[in-house]
């Protein structure tokens, strides 16, 4: 970091960062919360459970593995909390034990009978049918008998390999002659629904079919026993590229090597007696700690089939997002023509809000057709399996255009899916590169060359979210569609970084990461307590995913004790501790879940009464601000600052539901005046008033 902006002198409590593995448990458990709250649509509810144990099983398979892995090797080093990563581990076992054993409990106890009450039974083996019973039996016979595999487990059979997150059962059978049991491993195939429909929204869970039928895998044997049980490994992948001659290459070997990751968690039904459980235990090489006994059915990632069923009525409402009314008014509307709405005005994009498909995704579109555009240049860190962004791409080469594509092949967990699109471009005739050694691509950048009667002009979309037309539906984000020299010169330069020799470092109007998006905020951080000083107009306000950084976070914690107001809006994990006094006593963190993924960031500044505002890809933490290609940028009109100011003052009234961050760590939440009454709901009112807007 430059020195000139190392964190001052005043010096700051050794205890004033929370932790942020247990920052991220509070996350999910503000998931949980929803999945809990029965003002939320049953559906809805349904699908949170879902998205609460695929958060779990990522944090399991990435965090609590990089724990281990510290302390396997021997480098378990002191968190910024204070805490030692052992200490971290076991109050992580302990936290997540209590979520799963609440979210089980939930499950059996409210949301079930809830379903029940609304004609959608999941039910269990016994309260089938006899006829459901004998419909069952007879697909067991013709879909699932072909497809299992028992594997025996004795002096000839070592022990099976059990690949992370699939749903298995534990089977113990006894030989009638000689009386003596054995242990034997039946995987429940993950490509049949995960809950099998019986018909009129009747449901049973796929492994109750499977061991009812367990004698027709193992003929002339006794089955004894049957528990279900799941593997959580180490997915995280270690890629050493500085020696990889081939990276895609050294990834696809990588890939190959996460299969077969070390155990980090098993989950059993609480009803598996203590020798399967021992076996399993000694088998994987887990530890005590590491074992969850919970009510069954297990993996409730299937709810997901539940949550997609057609009952409008035990959903939100239905939302359509609409043309954004600056890319409406153009006159020939239909397609809209994003080039003549940019030659009047910039235009600030809000998904979901503003439709991704009438904007970004046309954008690309009507470049790629556009026989005046010369050049298509972009960044795609995550898209959707069938993108209509990826083949704007490949026509756009066919029509002989220059198409430069940045792939971050090393997108968590979305590896294997950008290879294949990297395979794709190349071969459609893109450039296609993967970026800087050492350094992540997660800027959202798309760089339009066109031909025009004044000469060559550059159209930009710098943006928060991934080039994604399914997410752009669901998480919400901000990008900038803008005609800007001076924006369109940076985003040039920094294209040509990433695909080139240059080092150009110096932008008028992005901050980018490595080189200038912590120094740019901690010296915009710094002007505001300046200004202050001076006795000038001086607020922060930020929304982020992550706020970890603690260089940062000291800096805000300095802004807060000259007193400047702190605002900081969080989705996910926050270290900040605010609150506390003569520390952070002008520092709020509030929180808002919602049925949209709030994915955006934003940096808005008091800026002395002029305000300026940010918005970009980076979160405040050390991934982004080091080891990444992250870029922020400044919007140009004083209608778009405000717009956002906008969305941030609605974030932070009182009136608005949210969760609010303790200085202990824990989040409180607001969801009901002193009334009883619900609050204002954010994403709600935003749909409410694009609807309005368009009318």
């Amino acid at each position: 970091m430059d020195a000139a902006l190392e964190t001052p002198a005043p010096a700051l409590p050794d205890d004033r960062f929370l932790d942020r593995e247990l920052s991220w448990l509070h996350f999910n458990t503000r998931v949980l919360e929803l999945a809990e709250d029965d003002t939320v649509p049953l559906l809805e509810r349904a699908r949170y459970l879902e998205i609460f144990s695929s958060n779990l099983d990522e944090f399991f398979m990435v965090r609590v593995a990089g724990l281990k892995r510290r302390i396997a090797a021997g480098v378990a080093v002191r968190a910024a909390s204070g805490l030692m990563p052992r200490d971290v581990l076991e109050q992580i076992w302990a936290t997540t034990g209590e979520l799963m054993e609440r979210q089980a409990t939930l499950f059996r106890d409210e949301i079930t009978p809830a379903l029940e009450k609304e004609g959608i039974e999941l039910l269990r083996w016994p309260d089938l049918s006899r006829e459901e019973q004998k419909q069952m039996k007879k697909q067991f016979k013709e879909r699932l008998f072909p497809v299992l595999t028992p594997l025996a487990v004795d002096p000839a059979h070592p022990f099976p390999y059990i690949s992370g997150l699939s749903l298995n059962m534990a089977v113990l059978v006894r030989n009638p002659k000689s009386g003596k049991e054995h242990f034997a491993r039946v995987k429940v195939p993950p490509i049949f629904p995960r809950f099998v429909a019986l018909g009129e929204q009747r449901f049973v869970p796929l492994e109750d079919v499977i061991a009812e039928h367990l004698t027709l895998l193992f003929p002339g044997m006794d089955v004894i026993a049957v528990h279900t049980f799941r593997v959580t490994r180490n997915e995280d992948l270690e890629v050493e590229e500085d020696d990889a001659e081939n990276l895609l290459a050294a990834l696809e070997k990588e890939l190959l090597r996460r299969r077969f990751g070390p155990p980090v968690r098993l989950e059993v039904e609480e009803s598996m007696n203590d020798h399967i459980l021992e076996l399993l235990v000694s088998e994987l090489g887990v530890s005590r700690a590491e074992v969850f006994r919970l009510p069954g059915p297990l993996d409730l990632r299937g709810l997901g089939v539940i949550a997609d069923l057609n009952r409008a009525e035990l959903k939100n409402p239905a939302f359509v997002p609409s043309t954004h009314r600056d890319l409406a008014e153009v006159e020939s509307a239909s397609p809209v023509d994003v080039f003549g709405a940019l030659q009047r005005r910039d235009v600030l994009l809000h998904h979901p809000y503003d439709s991704f498909s009438t904007s970004v995704q046309r954008f690309i579109e009507q470049a790629a057709d556009d026989p005046h555009v010369l050049a298509i240049k972009q960044t795609l860190y995550r898209t959707s399996g069938d993108s209509p962004i990826i083949d704007a791409l490949v026509d756009a080469a066919d029509a002989g255009k220059q198409v430069l594509v940045i792939v971050e092949i090393k997108a968590r967990f979305d590896e294997q899916a950008n290879i294949r699109w990297a395979r794709k471009l190349e071969q459609a005739g893109c450039h296609v590169v993967y970026g800087l050694i050492g350094l992540k691509t997660h800027c959202k950048l798309a760089l339009v060359v066109r031909e025009e009667p004044e000469g060559l002009r550059r159209y930009t979309h710098i943006g928060t979210g991934n080039y994604n037309p399914k997410t752009a539906r669901q998480y919400e984000d901000y990008g900038l569609l803008t005609a800007d020299p001076e924006i369109g010169e940076d985003v040039a330069h920094l294209f040509n970084n990433l695909s080139g020799f240059s080092r150009h470092t110096g932008y008028q109007r992005l901050l980018v990461a490595p080189d200038s998006v912590r120094t740019g905020l901690i010296e915009r951080i710094r002007a505001e307590v300046a200004n202050h000083a001076a006795g000038k107009p001086a607020r922060i306000r930020i929304k982020a995913n992550s706020i970890v950084d603690e260089a940062l976070i000291d800096e805000l914690y300095l802004a807060s004790q000259a007193g400047v107001p702190v605002d900081l809006l969080t989705r996910g994990i926050c270290a900040v501790r605010p609150g506390v006094p003569g520390l952070s006593d002008n520092i709020r963190v509030r929180s808002i879940l919602g049925r949209f993924l709030e994915h955006s960031r934003i940096f808005w500044f008091e800026n002395g009464g002029t305000p300026a505002a940010w918005i970009g890809s980076a979160d405040l933490m050390h991934r982004n601000l080091d080891r990444r290609v992250e870029a922020l940028v400044q919007l140009p009109r004083t209608v778009q600052v405000e717009e956002v100011g906008a969305l941030l003052d609605l974030a932070f009234d009182e009136t608005t539901a949210s969760w609010w961050l303790q200085p202990s760590g824990e989040w409180e939440r607001h969801a009901f005046d002193a009334e009883g009454q619900p609050l204002r709901d954010l994403q709600h009112t935003l749909i409410g008033s694009k609807r309005r807007s368009t009318r």
